[in-house]
Formats: structure tokens, sequence, C-alpha cells
């Protein structure tokens, strides 16, 4: 474990207090002095009830030999330094400077066994920064060979920058994320109920949306990131659409269990707000990657939208219609290019009962089925709007533009309830023919006629054994296997004593992995 020479320095502070307290109780009850003579002393209680302790009986000569309860001063910590990562600790900030690095004469030493064995290890410096407090201001100096970044700033050797709540310091490398800085006299925490602020820290703000924003937040216990999601109650009406949506939306997130789906780690509520604590995603939006490249590599695309498909086909078959998927309701678990995808934002989800239909205009125009405009006229609409809108994302995937847009003089709804798109061939000239066939067979306007999601699962484009064989590996990673005991007894008797730190332990598998559900789920990925 990683020592904390903060908290070392407090307990050194700590124990000398303490020293001198007793060396100043037993002074006074040495024989001779003025509080030891004279008769037992005693003196009556202050409480109502007229009683005497046991403490107000005892001979004053006599006091030294009760033990005192140890009364520390209350620390006011400035700071705390939080890791992104395993393998480093806590750290309250107390005095005024720390030192980080390797050696092990820093205040902060990277001496975890989890950061030895780590190929990082050797890039950081032996010290390779140092944070310090300089009246109000808080700042990170930089004493490496390798680099030390602030929030994607790099500081440079001998350099200084400061440190504002919720800063992130990476170390030899901007995207190697290790630490974020709190600034313990900006404290929000109050806000959220009790036993929330006791499991969990509540850091920045990464996203927002109509009912609610989320905030990143630390488990305290573990050092592991989620995402926290706040839903205000008071921004709907007592009774409302608003606030039947975000009940719905964590009905379905207690329900679903997939591994291109969002999970639910934890849910809190007060009389203000509803917290729902998801899993962090670290690669952030598919939008965003579209937007930065343009358009993605077709196999990457292929890659992506199998796995969309698979947890669409999930929800459908436990009656559950999305009904806004988009780049933006899409994230990616890293920022490979070979990535698992989550779908997220059951905002406007609906549970159906089987053929069931809804006629609610929801969802983000640009990616609404026709069905969806002519609801009222029409009777209503299924899970088909689901394929239309994944048709539209698999669209923007492979061509960088939106198939409907409001660029032109027809007006987006007509444009959709029409089917009118085309194919700039600038942008489609690489995209294979299979490809530009699937998108149009979502694209279909008569949702009778339009390809299920069963159905764009057996498409000869995603018949791709290799691409599905990458996607089983991302949604279902191999679990280490555990030796049997007759291994182990023979690995003990052969082998000499090792000092290799111990292997990091992979997530344990969900339970229930071998349920028919989970078969049917590892059916659909098999190559």
């Amino acid at each position: 474990m990683s020592q904390e020479p903060g908290p070392s320095r407090q307990s050194q502070s700590q124990s000398q207090t303490q020293s001198q307290s007793h060396s100043q109780s037993q002074t006074q009850s040495q024989p001779g002095s003025s509080s030891s003579s004279g008769p037992t002393s005693t003196s009556q209680s202050s409480s109502g009830s007229g009683t005497l302790s046991s403490v107000d009986t005892v001979p004053v000569t006599e006091l030294s030999s009760i033990p005192e309860e140890a009364v520390e001063p209350e620390l006011k910590y400035w700071g705390r330094i939080v890791p992104l990562i395993r393998g480093f600790n806590v750290l309250n900030c107390v005095e005024n400077q720390y030192y980080f690095g390797r050696d092990s004469r820093c205040d902060y030493c990277f001496n975890d066994p989890i950061v030895l064995e780590s190929p990082r290890y050797r890039t950081y410096s032996k010290r390779h920064f140092k944070i310090f407090k300089d009246g109000n201001l808080v700042c990170l100096e930089d004493l490496s060979g390798n680099g030390t970044w602030v929030d994607d700033t790099e500081v440079g050797k001998g350099k200084r920058i400061p440190l504002n709540n919720n800063s992130v310091v990476s170390l030899a490398d901007p995207k190697h994320k290790v630490f974020m800085f709190v600034d313990m006299t900006e404290d929000e925490q109050p806000n959220f109920p009790k036993e929330f602020r006791e499991k969990y820290h509540v850091t920045r703000k990464i996203g927002s949306g109509v009912c609610g924003e989320v905030r990143l937040a630390i488990e305290r216990e573990t050092c592991k990131k989620v995402a926290l999601k706040t839903i205000n109650k008071n921004d709907f009406p007592s009774i409302g659409t608003a606030t039947r949506n975000a009940e719905r939306e964590i009905e379905i997130l207690k329900k679903i269990d997939h591994p291109c789906l969002i999970k639910t780690e934890d849910f809190y509520q007060n009389e203000d707000s509803y917290y729902i604590v998801l899993e962090y995603i670290e690669g952030g939006e598919l939008f965003s990657r579209i937007k930065f490249q343009k358009q993605l590599k077709e196999q990457i695309a292929k890659l992506y939208f199998f796995q969309m498909l698979t947890a669409v086909k999930y929800l459908h078959e436990n009656g559950i219609i999305h009904r806004d998927l988009k780049p933006e309701n899409v994230l990616l678990a890293s920022h490979d290019d070979e990535c698992l995808i989550k779908i997220t934002d059951f905002n406007q989800s609906k549970i159906l009962e089987q053929s069931s239909l809804m006629r609610t205009l929801c969802g983000t125009p640009t990616y609404l089925a026709p069905e969806v405009f002519t609801a009222a006229a029409t009777g209503g609409y299924t899970s088909a709007v689901d394929s239309w809108s994944l048709g539209v994302l698999l669209f923007i995937c492979l061509g960088g533009y939106p198939p409907f847009n409001s660029e032109g003089t027809v007006p987006v709804r007509e444009q959709i309830i029409s089917g009118q798109y085309r194919f700039i061939k600038s942008q489609w000239q690489s995209v294979s023919s299979k490809a530009k066939d699937l998108v149009k067979k979502l694209l279909v306007v008569d949702p009778a006629i339009r390809l299920s999601i069963s159905d764009a699962l057996a498409h000869p484009w995603l018949n791709d054994s290799e691409m599905r064989q990458t996607a089983h590996k991302l949604m279902y990673p191999e679990q280490p296997k555990k030796p049997n005991r007759a291994e182990e007894t023979a690995d003990s008797a052969v082998n000499e004593p090792t000092t290799e730190p111990p292997r990091r332990s992979k997530r344990k598998a969900e339970e229930g992995e071998t349920s028919a559900a989970k078969k049917r789920l590892r059916k659909d990925a098999a190559p």
C-alpha cells in the first residue's frame, strides 16, 4: 500500500500533543502537590438528576490512573488528492506542501505493489511534482523529466500552475490521468443525502440534459469513478410528464442488464431530487468521436452498430422501446477505436406490453421515424421506430452527416415522412454496397416493410466472423482462470516463495451469467 506522508506528519504531531498532555497529568498527581493533599474530593454532578458520576467519587490522587480518552484536535483539510486509478490512495492535505514521486523520502511515495508492477512506473520521476499552498492559492510545481499536466495543460519542469477545484493531474502522458485535486473549502456535498455523502465524493460536472445534470463522483472506499445523474424534482410540475419520465427511467435502469447498456450502481432520493449512480464510461460520446473524425471507418462503424443492435434487441425482448437513439446517447468505453459501446439516457423510453402502440411525439426530431409524426392519424407506432433511428445513426457513422437536415428548403419533418435523403458521392464512395443496402432497408418509411432489429442482425453486412469475435470479447471479457486445489498444492511444493506483487483481480462476473437470458445474448454475439 502506498504511504501517505501527510497523515504521518499529523500522527507525529498528535503523538507529541498527547505526550505533553500525559506528562502534565502526571505532574499534577505527584505526591506533595497541592492537588493531592487533603481529603477525598467529591463534587455534585450538574445533571438534572443530581446523581454522581463514578469519576466524581475517585480520590484526586488516583485520577492519574484513569486512562484519559485521547481527544484529537479537529484537523482542517484545505485539499484532498483523489486517485483516479488503482494503486494510489487518498491524501488529505493539512501541511503547506507535499512532494509526490517514487523516492521513499517523498511525502507521497508511489510504492504500492500495483504501481510498482505497472509499465508506467519507470516514467514517474523520483520527485515528480509538488503541491503547495500559498495563501488562498493552491499550486502545482512540475519537478519531473517526463512532464506533468493539469487539466490537459503541460506545466513544464520548474514551472508552476494553479490548481482549481476538480483539477485533474496527468503524469508523463496527458492521457494518463492519475489524480484529482478537490478544494475542501468549496464544499457542495451537503446538498446530497447523508448516506450518499458517506459513500461518494462528488466532483466536476460532465454533462447535462433536459431532466438534470451528470457529475463525476468517486466512491470513497474504492476510489472507483461513477457518474451521478441528478434529477431535480422541483423542476417538474407536481403531476406531469417530466416526473413520469424520470420515474420511468429509474424503473428501466433497475431492470436492464446487458453489456452494451449503461448499468445502475446505486440509487438515492430526498425531498428535492433523485440521484442515480451510473457506471462511468471513459471514452465519451459517439457524437464527439464522429465530429472529430468526420466519419468512422466502415469496420469500426460495423463493430459499434452490431453492439447497438444486440442492445436494442435485448430492450425489445424485455418490452422496452428506447425512442431516442442518437450518437449523443451512445457512449464509448475507451478512446480506442475498437471498444465496447454503451447505450444510455432512457428518459424517453417506454415500457410496453406486447403489441402496444404509442402515440406520444417524443425524441430528437432528426432521428424520429415517419410514423411518430403521423401517429395521431395512423393510430400510433411500435418498436419499429428504434430501427429507423438506428438507420439514421448508421448513416451518420458511415457518411459523416445526417440524412435529414434543415439546410435545404424542405422542412425536416417532410423529408422524414417522405423518406427524402441522398448519398453524397464524395462521402460514400469508399463505403461498401452491403453497408448502403442495410441503411436503405432501415430507412424505409413503411414500418411494416422496414427491417426489424433481428433481421438487421442477420443482414449480410454483419455476417463478419472477425468483427463478431471482436465484439464478443469486448462484451464478454474472459475472467482469469482460478487454479484448483491440486494446482495450488503443486505450485507451492515446486516454486520458491516470491515477492512478486499480487495480480490485479478483474471485476467479478455478473451474477446469473449462465441464465437463459445470458445464453441468448452470447448466442447473438457469437462469431
